[in-house]
């Protein structure tokens, strides 16, 4: 294997018996041989085979499986319930046997599988992390040496000296998060256990594993895609032991996101919608805007990119989106804006059937697919829904003011659906409908910079 292949997952299989009772399964252990013993001779040496009887069903919760991580990458796997991402992870860390295929880890693997794995409930948190320290490969005396790093990470005071089976689920995560943090691991694999712990933990969490990011290799599996595209620069998605796609995490994440909504509401209609591509006109700025541009010390240039009606769109198709631009106060569009000033972003659709609530919607994203912020009409809307009759068009606009955006890429997602916030169905979701890029950006920390009023600072007295 390759010295920058960490991880290489080859054809992996993994099959199980399942059988309907007790019986079947003593009937599976038996039969077989008995039937051997009882077989006559002439059938032994050169008689017809008797079919083979089995008494369970087949179960595949892989099957052909592969894949490679690279050193250095961080991939996350996501899926559905039921579709074999923790047998996955089982197999490639070694505590499951796979029916067929192999696996190649380069490197010392560290695991935080399913909640309590790996630890013996009866012993107590310190002796259970000299345990799991051994069988991640640390000397006894390289525990010492790091036993109050451990116990000042995983924050769980004397709790440390009770059995384990007393321990909370959040404790439980903690102290095995923080053995893995601490044994020089070269590959972490972490499975949704990370889901139960607190917002405090959390963070602590999320801050070694961008530190780890820097040298180490990360297999991460949540079914939190926000969470995959902020950390993960590929994907692989999981479907019934199947790679169903893999590639960077953005892509992955938004297909998975479409799959989610067929599942709700069947299968979409239309998965891309060709509409002509509308006009675009530039009209010159208006006296009251460049004053405020001129009056902006604190420049954050972006420039607006036009409707894309060919990027990628899922729905059922009974109304589409036409148009999405961004206008002035004055209702004039425009090609570019700068951070802290106030615009409207119109959305326009037309309804192929009649929508009795509509609802209109959309998402700003950062170049990794992070949603920023958004909005959509339901709020305003919900105690009198618009009916919108057949061939009729109709309208959102969004007033809001820019906030300041670190330099790079960004999109905006629309989407128009009918019926309400809790349930309701996608008829037209676009990913990427509007392109925008900010340059020469004051902010200097953050996803976004608040627009400020003032900022002040005063020195005042003696100390």
């Amino acid at each position: 294997m390759s010295s920058e292949v960490a991880i290489r997952v080859t054809n992996i299989a993994k099959c199980y018996q399942i059988y309907e009772t007790p019986r079947d399964r003593l009937k599976q252990f038996v039969m077989p041989g008995l039937k051997r013993m009882l077989r006559p001779m002439s059938q032994v040496f050169v008689g017809p085979q008797t079919p083979k009887v089995s008494y369970y069903k087949e179960f595949w919760a892989l099957n052909d499986v592969s894949f490679e991580v690279r050193r250095g990458e961080t991939v996350g796997i996501i899926g559905r319930n039921g579709s074999g991402k923790s047998t996955l992870l089982q197999i490639i860390c070694g505590t499951l046997t796979p029916t067929d295929g192999c696996v190649q880890t380069l490197g010392r693997v560290a695991a935080l599988l399913e909640l309590g794995s790996g630890f013996n409930p009866e012993f107590t948190g310190r002796e259970n992390v000299y345990m799991n320290a051994t069988v991640l490969g640390l000397k006894r005396e390289e525990t010492e040496a790091r036993f109050d790093d451990i116990l000042a990470f995983a924050d769980i005071g004397d709790f440390i000296d009770q059995p384990v089976k007393v321990y909370s689920s959040g404790m439980m995560v903690r102290l095995a998060f923080a053995v893995i943090a601490h044994v020089d691991a070269d590959i972490l694999v972490i499975d949704e256990a990370l889901a139960v712990g607190d917002v405090f933990f959390t963070h602590k969490c999320m801050r070694f594993l961008r530190n780890f990011m820097k040298t180490g290799t990360i297999l991460f599996v949540s079914h939190d895609t926000a969470s995959v595209r902020n950390l993960c620069t590929r994907a692989v998605w999981l479907e019934k032991g199947h790679v169903l796609q893999q590639g960077t995490a953005k892509d992955v994440c938004e297909n998975y996101l479409e799959a989610f909504y067929e599942a709700q509401q069947g299968k979409s209609t239309t998965t891309r919608i060709k509409i002509e591509r509308p006009a675009f006109s530039t009209l010159e700025v208006k006296d009251q805007r460049q004053d405020f541009l001129n009056a902006s010390n604190l420049r954050n240039d972006i420039q607006l990119f036009d409707f894309d009606p060919e990027a990628p769109s899922f729905g059922k198709g009974a109304a589409q989106i036409t148009a999405v631009k961004f206008l002035d106060q004055g209702g004039a569009p425009l090609a570019w804006i700068v951070g802290g000033e106030n615009v409207v972003l119109r959305v326009e659709a037309v309804a192929h059937q009649p929508l009795e609530s509509p609802i209109i919607g959309f998402y700003v994203k950062d170049k990794l697919g992070q949603c920023l912020f958004g909005d959509n009409t339901w709020l305003s809307y919900h105690d009198a829904p618009v009916f919108c009759p057949e061939n009729k068009f109709i309208t959102a606009e969004f007033a809001f003011q820019v906030p300041r955006l670190q330099a790079g890429q960004y999109s905006i997602t629309v989407a128009i659906a009918n019926g309400t916030q809790d349930e309701h169905i996608q008829h037209h979701w676009i990913h990427d409908a509007i392109y925008f890029k900010s340059e020469s950006s004051s902010v200097t920390g953050g996803l976004i910079g608040i627009p400020m009023s003032t900022v002040e600072l005063q020195v005042d007295g003696t100390a």
